[in-house]
């Protein structure tokens, strides 16, 4: 009877595939670990990847992206919420009387750099036109400036210029390379005007308040990011200590509101482009934090924690860096994005703006900041909950890469050597992978990521 598997070792494979997540870019490695007592020398144990399937080891890749791997992204994101929701509710190391403290869900959004098509809702959910002009008329490039179509929710004209040719896209590109740095200047003047309604030197702050934060960028349709921020008023020790009494939830939406007004980024002149004075956009929402209600501290951390797993592509780019062999004229990516990406090329080329490395970031449309970040006393670490995790796995598992070990591995002497062979899954087993561990395929671009 012929082998339904047409593999002899299918159980091993599955076994692995199933330890790894479900991981549809797993790292491929060979290699040994041996383990010796380092006062006899004696071998406690010794692993050697001939023993896997193939010869080699298979461990999950770990990314946050969810157009590469789903299965490691929903960790990621499962791990996010767990760090987002213990500093406004407790837990994880942070104590609950942190719900007392005054709290607000922040968006900080972009300038306007031309007319998009969007949705717009009026009461009840009704959809109303896009951009209705009375008087319709067309611009300077002869297009129609007034949009009357009732936008669905999936309709791929979202986000993308009424008129290409009046889209601001060099204003766009550069507003988001220097998002992060806009950023800085907003927590650096938000702690200063704290500190001077209070009565006080920025350098006095410290001593009886903390502020603490967790942000995660989102790319909005236009192609620029926007930031969503917790942010969290705690006493001099952090969340353990109770804030002052004059640190009030409506202290911290007049902070918000004046620091992101206040503050400002300029990029470098070069030929042809003027300097150009960057500032946050006009839209700005503080929204205070409750246990019950409309805004919940469960609803802000499953939010924060979804947008923790996405990039750009979700504007029509890649996933992946430009290469220099790339046709621009040849990728999968919306005419918009096609834009933005041939702007940071461009700019890229400028000596006066090599800083930015729009080149490098050109597949995120000129941003090159972390996509989440917290204040050190926020709450925990993406590291102390794998460090967590790594340590269940040691004690309820044998697996020799993640399980538990008949010794204590801390007084061992742990001698390693590992290869990388490739990275990635080829299409019949990316299909038996999601099979077996009913974890989805990613969307790809394209790009052949399985190993040669």
């Amino acid at each position: 009877m012929a082998n339904r598997y047409n593999r002899t070792d299918f159980h091993a494979w599955a076994a692995r595939a199933r330890a790894t997540g479900g991981c549809a870019q797993p790292v491929h490695l060979r290699g040994r670990i041996t383990h010796l007592d380092p006062l006899t020398g004696e071998i406690l144990r010794h692993y050697t990847t001939a023993r896997e399937p193939g010869g080699v080891l298979r461990v999950a890749c770990k990314t946050r992206r969810a157009s590469r791997c789903p299965a490691c992204a929903e960790t990621y994101r499962a791990d996010t919420y767990q760090l987002v929701h213990a500093g406004l509710v407790g837990g994880k190391g942070v104590p609950t009387t942190v719900t007392r403290h005054p709290a607000a869900f922040v968006t900080l959004t972009a300038p306007s750099f031309g007319p998009v098509h969007t949705r717009r809702t009026g009461a009840g959910g009704t959809v109303l036109p896009c951009r209705p002009r009375r008087d319709g008329g067309t611009c300077e490039h002869g297009r129609p400036v007034s949009c009357t179509a009732r936008h669905a929710t999936d309709d791929p004209r979202l986000g993308q210029p009424i008129c290409p040719g009046c889209f601001d896209y060099t204003g766009a590109v550069l507003w988001n390379a220097h998002a992060p740095e806009l950023w800085r200047r907003f927590t650096l003047a938000f702690r200063r005007y704290i500190a001077r309604t209070a009565g006080l030197k920025v350098g006095e702050l410290r001593d009886v308040l903390t502020v603490s934060f967790a942000k995660v960028a989102e790319y909005q349709r236009r192609g620029l990011v926007h930031f969503h921020a917790v942010i969290r008023l705690d006493g001099p020790g952090g969340p353990d200590n109770t804030p002052p009494g004059w640190a009030t939830g409506d202290l911290l939406a007049a902070a918000v509101h004046h620091a992101a007004g206040a503050v400002t980024a300029t990029s470098p002149a070069c030929a042809g482009i003027p300097a150009r004075t960057l500032r946050w956009g006009t839209q700005v929402d503080v929204r205070p934090i409750t246990t019950s209600g409309e805004l919940t501290d469960n609803a802000v951390a499953g939010y924060i924690a979804k947008y923790a797993t996405k990039a750009a592509e979700c504007v029509g780019t890649l996933d992946r860096r430009i290469r220099p062999t790339d046709d621009l004229a040849d990728l999968p990516v919306t005419g918009h994005a096609r834009r933005l990406i041939a702007a940071c090329l461009a700019l890229g080329k400028r000596e006066e703006l090599a800083g930015l490395r729009l080149t490098d970031w050109a597949h995120m449309l000129g941003f090159r900041g972390h996509f989440s970040t917290k204040s050190r006393r926020y709450s925990t670490t993406l590291g102390a909950l794998r460090q967590a995790r790594i340590d269940h796995n040691h004690h309820h598992t044998d697996d020799v890469t993640t399980g538990r070990l008949p010794f204590d591995d801390d007084q061992v002497l742990v001698i390693a050597h590992w290869r990388y062979l490739g990275q990635g899954l080829t299409p019949g087993e990316a299909l038996l992978t999601a099979a077996l561990t009913g974890k989805p395929l990613p969307t790809l671009d394209g790009t052949d990521r399985k190993v040669t």
